[in-house]
């Protein structure tokens, strides 16, 4: 038998030859490709992708930490700090020991360092003792008395600082908190003292009223912002003399607050019917003002987190027109808020005729609490509860200052002069966080970037 032929015709063994690759259908391009080496390598073979770095989640503390050097409240405790801090300097700088010591301070400056201390240490000690606890006191009755004095004081501070920071809320500045205190006391006290009404009734109807001329005091500027667009620091400014010199005539006038048989602007005393009752006792001047403020501080806080006014009040404040669009009613906003904190400042007008000047009152019955309430509200950031640690703060410099003044001969200016430095202070968030070194909030925190990989192409 003769062998096989080979393809080309010639005798001999024929070769295995290897077989065929098959070529998938389609275009010229995809069989071209199919019939390259690169075709037949596996995905497998391919070279592997570095997988992006994992960045590791910050861990709690951080956080925690992040959050605290970031946030407002420690900007409000350096605020303090930093106007206690520079008291401190204006009263070394006044004391009379310490100019006589610097005299020779080269000579010998322990004395003027010691100077510097007890000046210093001295005068923030009687602070203390008289708004906190005075250890000189025998009985421990006796000892946080001046605690009781800087809760009363607080109570109004307290009250303004809520009207004034829920307007603040809604985005209008209510500058008239010393024409609102006026009207509401006035009305108060004309109920305190003109109608004889059963003990608890009284009360309650001359603080109704109080409540009342405060907020249709200030219910006029809202309705101005809502119908008319004026704006509510000049409308309430200006109200605020209306306000006043409406008050100075009434107790000029008799038959109206005018004290029977007197010359003197000044109301008659209150009747013993209408007075805030004594929290403590008598040995106390803590009244009953000072729960009232407490529990305005839990309604407010309600209102602005838990009810739907509240919602409300806070899309006005943060974008009117969004929250136009979202379908509220904004100029109804504005008269609401404007209610509701001219009649928490009529809560402070009230509180200081019925609890703390009860012999009567002349048109410097505010005190200037209408304008402190917006220190207070600034402080606590317009939140009901740090307004309310606000208040009290403030309350012990009013009470503590006398005793220092007293004790040390300090001027009670100086600590004017501090409030204002807290206010100016948190004015300026930047300033604070460059003193102490504190992060930028806007910048959020430094992060490692992940490394991305680019694809390798196989050759």
């Amino acid at each position: 038998m003769s062998d096989p032929q080979n393809p080309n015709g010639s005798s001999g063994p024929v070769e295995p030859s290897e077989p065929a690759t098959p070529v998938a259908a389609g275009t010229p391009d995809t069989a071209a490709s199919a019939a390259t080496p690169d075709a037949a390598t596996s995905a497998d073979d391919r070279p592997a992708v570095a997988a992006p770095e994992e960045v590791p989640p910050p861990s709690r503390w951080h956080t925690m930490w992040q959050q605290i050097v970031t946030g407002n409240a420690l900007i409000s405790v350096l605020s303090v700090v930093l106007a206690l801090i520079v008291g401190a300097i204006m009263i070394a700088f006044t004391d009379e020991n310490v100019q006589k010591a610097s005299v020779y301070f080269f000579a010998r400056p322990g004395d003027t360092i010691v100077a510097v201390w007890d000046s210093v240490s001295g005068a923030y000690v009687a602070l203390f003792q008289g708004s906190v606890y005075n250890f000189r006191r025998d009985s421990f009755a006796d000892g946080i008395k001046p605690l009781t004095e800087t809760l009363t004081f607080a109570t109004p501070l307290i009250a303004g600082g809520l009207g004034v920071g829920l307007a603040f809320r809604v985005g209008m500045f209510n500058i008239g908190g010393r024409g609102q205190m006026l009207i509401a006391a006035s009305v108060a006290g004309w109920i305190a003292f003109g109608f004889d009404l059963p003990v608890g009734l009284h009360m309650f109807v001359a603080l109704i009223g109080g409540l009342l001329g405060g907020a249709l005091w200030g219910g006029i500027a809202g309705l101005l912002k809502a119908r008319t667009g004026a704006h509510e620091v000049i409308v309430t400014i200006m109200l605020n003399y209306v306000a006043f010199y409406l008050v100075s005539w009434m107790l000029r006038t008799p038959g109206l607050l005018q004290a029977p048989g007197s010359s003197n602007p000044k109301t008659p005393p209150m009747k013993d019917t209408a007075i805030f009752f004594d929290l403590l006792g008598p040995r106390y001047n803590l009244h009953f003002g000072f729960v009232l403020a407490v529990a305005a501080t839990i309604l407010v806080w309600w209102i602005l987190t838990r009810s739907s006014l509240g919602f409300r009040f806070r899309a006005v404040g943060e974008n009117p027109n969004a929250a136009r669009v979202a379908g509220i009613n904004v100029p109804s906003m504005y008269v609401y808020a404007m209610l509701i904190s001219g009649a928490l400042l009529g809560l402070a007008g009230v509180s200081q005729v019925l609890g703390t000047v009860t012999t009567g009152f002349t048109a410097g019955i505010d005190a200037g609490v209408g304008f402190d309430a917006i220190t207070v509200a600034l402080l606590g950031r317009s939140t009901p509860w740090g307004i309310f640690l606000a208040g009290i703060l403030f309350g012990a410099f009013k009470a503590g200052g006398y005793s220092m003044q007293a004790a040390e001969g300090v001027p009670i200016d100086i600590v004017l002069v501090v409030q204002s430095l807290i206010v100016l202070f948190i004015a300026a968030p930047p300033l604070v966080r460059t003193i102490f070194r504190l992060p930028d909030p806007s910048k959020g925190p430094k992060r490692p970037r992940p490394i991305v990989t680019k694809e390798v192409e196989a050759k």
